[in-house]
């Protein structure tokens, strides 16, 4: 794949579904992970990222999964695997700890929050393309979870919009290794422009700044 350059105000990192029920100790789906995060230190990578992206002026954004509520799902013609789970063990409910931010990636000032996404996709459904062209933005670094679930839909859907799309390897987690083999080795190849690790990733970032500097 080229050299990836990413112009500080057309850059977007897009963080999806961080949710306690996911990174946090507790969190209703945080076992299921933590073996494959920890092994890619993901959440440090993810705070890396995090505070890298600031520096750099590159916009932060936000990309939330639905937050279940009671009769979600229950009355539709044909939920997905995914949403059939949700029911069963109401991940990220609404108004519990596990629905509400890791506390090191709640939002902060300028961030976007978009809305919240019922499928894989934070595209589908959503305002995020909207948020993101009102922005000017063209390139998105999508990080979060799951590897083969949200990012990749989140980041398929991206591209096929038009954007350039970064995955990050070691910035994101699945069940396990063969599910991660898929996202980066085998599905990964087919739609992104750029697949990095965290370290590559903020190497290219532009050179920290205290104000985004105007498009030219």
């Amino acid at each position: 794949m080229p050299e990836t350059v990413y112009p500080r105000e057309r850059t977007a990192l897009l963080l999806v579904d961080p949710y306690n029920d996911f990174l946090s100790k507790g969190g209703k789906v945080f076992p299921r992970i933590k073996p494959i995060a920890d092994e890619v230190g993901l959440l440090d990578n993810l705070r890396r990222l995090d505070g890298a992206a600031r520096a750099a002026g590159v916009q932060v954004v936000i990309v939330p999964h639905r937050r279940w509520e009671p009769g979600d799902y229950e009355d539709w013609d044909h939920p997905n695997p995914s949403q059939r789970l949700i029911m069963q063990r109401h991940s990220f409910a609404r108004g519990e700890w596990g629905g509400e931010w890791h506390p090191d990636f709640a939002p902060k000032p300028g961030d976007l929050i978009a809305g919240e996404h019922w499928g894989q996709s934070g595209f589908a459904n959503t305002n995020l393309d909207f948020l993101l062209k009102q922005k000017g933005i063209t390139h998105v670094i999508v990080v979060g979870l799951l590897a083969n679930t949200c990012i990749e839909s989140t980041a398929r859907f991206a591209m096929e919009l038009g954007y350039h799309v970064t995955l990050v390897r070691d910035a994101t987690a699945a069940f396990s290794h063969d599910m991660m083999h898929a996202a980066h080795e085998l599905n990964g190849p087919t739609y992104a422009h750029s697949i990095q690790t965290t370290t590559e990733v903020i190497a290219a970032l532009p050179a920290a700044s205290r104000s985004k500097e105007p498009v030219q």
